[in-house]
């Protein structure tokens, strides 16, 4: 049978798929426990002068990097277990472990972990000798977490049953979600901090399940709710994960919150201006136990900062990128990288859900629209030949309404207009309807999968004694949140592209690989005889 390559045909040929990958190098030690692998860091370091000049060096660092192969035995405390992001990462996870199935209007569906950067996309590993592109799964290239293997938990201010949450958020589909009810009842979450100032008042009916006491008092019981949920469920680590409803921004002041003592002590003074969230944090800190802030708020204050360096306990965030963000980094990117002035970006959404609901008071607003405005940044700092001077930035408006009928289903409006050649326009709309927390589901899974990683990753230089881990502040994570969290000095990155390939270049590099530059030399300079 002949085809040309826009004819339909029947006939399916499987692909080649990678079930393991081994390297071979001289960079790279693998042992029963870890793999040990020598590379050579290759960056340009550039010195700036008053006239504009610049002048551009090479600069070399030689790594080592030990990759504990152990992949350890994790629970994920989420919390908001019980709201929408919370129930639906645990009927997926659930779903997939037991390779559920179910029928929908469409046809037959299974579970699956669609959207999931560890669990569905690949990663390019290089050319065959007939110059095949080969791809391998994301978590192939080292050891990581199964997320049908993470033991689930967590907190919330609502006691409602997993199974009745399940229903209550109207997320995951009716005949899925009857296969799940007998699995999930009589699983309850533990009661939650609860402070009524830093959410909407109307979450008020929903808090029926909150901690007593001093916000000391709260701080001590979540540490030892971490230590019981580990010991009860024999783990060797676990994650901890915020994914309950956006706080409003927490004032700094010097004496309160600026560093880690006085934030300790403002937490035994049951000082105001400590959230929930904070709290959470500390509490995670202080247990040595990774914390993860999926909304946009400002759990991470100078002095909560400052305690996870002192403790060197990993801390990352802010608010997962799910849709309309994910798609603006992508567009932005794009857009100036093509040489086309951004002059206007206006996103509009409308949402039904909880997380909508809460958002429709103003203080909880702002910091989602805090977190949101951020993303073009960097796009916009690197061209100054487009903008510049700041009075040259776009302008950015971002509008989120609360509509009851529309559920979890979230629509955005996303209108980009760009000055092109000669004084002309350019405006691209967008319209984008998604399931809100069945996009943020996955998310949430790779945020564990990979923070868990970066645990086992330790890195040493010509010039260190000892190995060490990464930065306290996780900025490896910053592909998966919508305003990364980076340390102190660090540039904020925000093109998607480049996160991503930050992820996969240093699972190379503990490989002993090179990162891949897409310049295929090997084709472009073939000799001649």
């Amino acid at each position: 049978m002949t085809t040309t390559p826009n004819t339909p045909t029947t006939e399916c040929t499987k692909r080649f798929a990678v079930t393991d990958l081994a390297v071979e190098a001289p960079t790279l030690k693998v042992t029963d426990s870890e793999y040990v692998a020598q590379y050579t860091y290759e960056r340009t370091v550039v010195e700036k002068h008053a006239d504009g000049k610049i002048i551009a060096r090479p600069n070399k660092t030689d790594y080592t990097f030990k990759t504990q192969r152990k992949v350890p035995r994790v629970g994920l405390m989420m919390v908001g277990w019980g709201g929408n992001n919370g129930t639906t990462v645990t009927a997926g996870i659930l779903a997939n472990r037991m390779k559920l199935s179910w029928e929908t209007k469409h046809g037959m569906k299974a579970a699956n972990f669609y959207g999931s950067l560890t669990q569905c996309s690949t990663v390019r590993v290089g050319n065959t000798a007939d110059n095949e592109e080969i791809y391998a799964p994301f978590n192939k290239m080292l050891p990581m977490v199964n997320p049908e293997d993470l033991v689930l938990g967590g907190w919330d201010i609502s006691g409602m049953e997993m199974d009745q949450a399940l229903k209550r958020a109207e997320v995951v589909d009716i005949n899925l979600q009857k296969q799940l009810y007998s699995h999930l009842k009589g699983l309850k979450p533990l009661p939650a901090i609860y402070y009524q100032d830093y959410i909407a008042a109307n979450q008020e009916d929903r808090a029926d399940n909150v901690k007593k006491g001093s916000k000391q008092e709260n701080l001590e019981e979540v540490r030892r709710d971490i230590r019981e949920f580990k010991a009860k469920n024999n783990l060797d680590k676990v994650i901890i994960l915020w994914t309950a409803t956006t706080e409003r921004y927490s004032e700094l002041h010097a004496g309160l919150n600026d560093t880690a003592d006085n934030l300790l002590a403002a937490i035994k003074r049951g000082e105001e201006e400590i959230a929930p969230s904070t709290i959470y944090a500390v509490a995670a800190i202080l247990e040595h136990t990774t914390y993860l802030n999926g909304s946009p708020m400002n759990t991470f204050v100078p002095g909560c900062i400052e305690l996870a360096e002192r403790e060197n306990t990993f801390i990352a965030g802010d608010d997962f990128k799910t849709g309309q963000t994910k798609m603006k980094s992508v567009l932005s990117e794009f857009l100036v990288s093509a040489g086309l002035k951004m002059c206007s970006v206006v996103s509009y959404n409308h949402l039904g859900n909880n997380d909508g609901r809460n958002l429709a008071s103003p203080k909880q607003f702002r910091s989602k629209e805090i977190s949101k405005q951020g993303v073009v940044e960097d796009m916009i700092e690197s061209n100054s030949t487009l903008y510049p001077t700041t009075a040259d930035h776009p302008d950015h408006c971002i509008v989120i309404k609360y509509v009851p009928y529309v559920g979890d289903s979230k629509r955005a409006l996303d209108e980009y207009t760009s000055e092109i050649f000669l004084g002309g326009l350019n405006t691209i709309s967008m319209h984008n309807t998604c399931e809100d927390s069945l996009l943020a589901a996955p998310i949430m899974i790779d945020l564990v999968v990979v923070a868990e990683l970066c645990e086992r990753i330790s890195f040493k230089t010509e010039s260190m004694k000892d190995f060490a881990r990464f930065d306290p502040v996780l900025s490896v994570l910053s592909y998966l949140l919508k305003a990364p969290r980076v340390p102190e000095h660090t540039p904020v990155i925000n093109a998607l592209a480049k996160q991503r390939e930050c992820i996969v270049n240093i699972m190379r590099a503990c490989l002993g690989l090179h990162p891949e530059n897409n310049m295929l030399l090997e084709h472009k300079c073939r000799a001649k005889n």
